[in-house]
């Protein structure tokens, strides 16, 4: 994880937690939902996984409770929305850079989804 510093990797858990809390505060559920959504369903978030991360990423600054409800009206009063950081901006800023760094190599070398490190077509 990041631990105070921005250009640690992150995991693909906390990677999606940041994506789906750099549009919008959201609550657990909702998280995961949008998780999903952002990965077309191949990334399938369980409670465990969210709210384990979910701690950790407090404790390291990436993320904090709100402060406020979005809609008090249409949510249980025992939810608990997230929102990013300051610090979590830059950790996820620095691994979508990092990202881009590799998507730029592999370019290069015209690796495709379709091709063994040594250039053989599956």
């Amino acid at each position: 994880m990041a631990n105070n510093k921005t250009n640690a990797p992150l995991t693909p858990a906390v990677l999606h937690i940041l994506l789906a809390l750099s549009t919008k505060e959201r609550h657990g559920y909702g998280i995961m939902k949008q998780v999903e959504a952002d990965s077309q369903g191949k990334v399938n978030m369980g409670p465990g996984t969210l709210y384990g991360s979910l701690g950790r990423m407090i404790e390291a600054g990436l993320i904090r409770e709100s402060d406020k409800k979005i809609d008090p009206k249409m949510d249980d009063e025992r939810r608990v929305y997230y929102k990013i950081t300051g610090l979590g901006q830059r950790a996820l800023a620095a691994e979508l850079e990092r990202y881009r760094e590799v998507v730029a190599v592999a370019k290069q070398k015209r690796l495709s989804p379709n091709t063994f490190t040594y250039g053989y077509d599956i």
